[in-house]
């Protein structure tokens, strides 16, 4: 596979994710509105709708913030990369999304001193998987700072158990309260290592919106935390009500007999995300 192919295809992918809020989003915001009890939140959700026409319609960013170049990639290990680095590709199609939508730059090259602004959103924050076949799917997610800010991680005690997890989840939403823009969709990651949960967290927030997990005990505390965020009356853009949050989606992996680590990793009503697979 041409790394030409690779850049091209996430040049395409980051444009459409910053113009278009996915249809997942769509529905579970227009059910948002209509369930909503408070006017003004009501208000703020019909107006989220609208922006996200005047957006898609007029090829403009969803929001001022286009956000960090998330990029998630499912390698087959039967593909092959030719032309070029596959690093290099991917923050090759980056910096030309960054600029050929007029998206808003927002890296800087080092965190602490100088943060100078690198000036084409590059580089891409890359997470590649090895799976089967001879495909290569790329999924872009513009993470915006907002809703990154106000997300966390626990090395947990595994005694902690549900309940612990539970109180964390809640803790962290709590303390956001209006900063992650909400309504929000919570990625909870649980299991793994110290690096690993983080990873759990953000890539639960790729799945659909009102989706379920597929291990029923999981789902099921998915639909519980769900009803407890909401019951937290942190409301649309924080102005009270009964819509916080739109999703809880939990993603879990093996870890140590020791550990029970969890991230919470939380994204704005917006929850950008577009793959393609070639």
């Amino acid at each position: 596979m041409p790394v030409s192919k690779i850049t091209e295809t996430v040049e395409r992918l980051f444009i459409e994710a910053n113009y278009h809020l996915p249809p997942d989003m769509v529905s579970v915001l227009e059910t948002g509105e209509q369930e909503e009890q408070n006017p003004v939140a009501r208000s703020v959700l019909r107006t989220i709708l609208e922006n996200r026409l005047v957006a898609s319609e007029g090829r403009f960013p969803l929001c001022q913030d286009c956000g960090m170049a998330v990029v998630f990639i499912d390698m087959g290990q039967e593909a092959a990369v030719t032309g070029g680095n596959l690093e290099d590709a991917v923050n090759e199609g980056v910096r030309r999304a960054y600029d050929k939508g007029y998206l808003r730059k927002s890296i800087v090259g080092e965190p602490l001193f100088e943060r100078k602004n690198t000036g084409d959103n590059t580089p891409a924050i890359i997470h590649v998987r090895v799976v089967h076949g001879d495909r290569v799917t790329i999924t872009a997610a513009p993470k915006g700072a907002g809703s990154e800010n106000m997300s966390a991680l626990a090395m947990l005690s595994p005694a902690a158990g549900p309940e612990g997890l539970e109180r964390f989840v809640l803790d962290t939403v709590r303390k956001a309260g209006p900063n992650p823009c909400p309504p929000i969709v919570v990625g909870i990651g649980v299991g793994s290592d110290f690096e690993g949960v983080a990873e759990l967290a953000k890539r639960a927030l790729l799945r659909p919106a009102g989706s379920s997990g597929s291990h029923p005990k999981y789902a099921a505390l998915e639909a519980e935390l769900l009803r407890k965020i909401n019951e937290l009356g942190i409301g649309a853009a924080g102005y009270g009500g009964t819509v916080t949050a739109l999703g809880v989606n939990i993603e879990w992996a093996p870890t140590h007999i020791a550990c029970m680590p969890v991230a919470v990793n939380l994204c704005c009503h917006a929850n950008r995300h577009c793959s393609a697979e070639i």
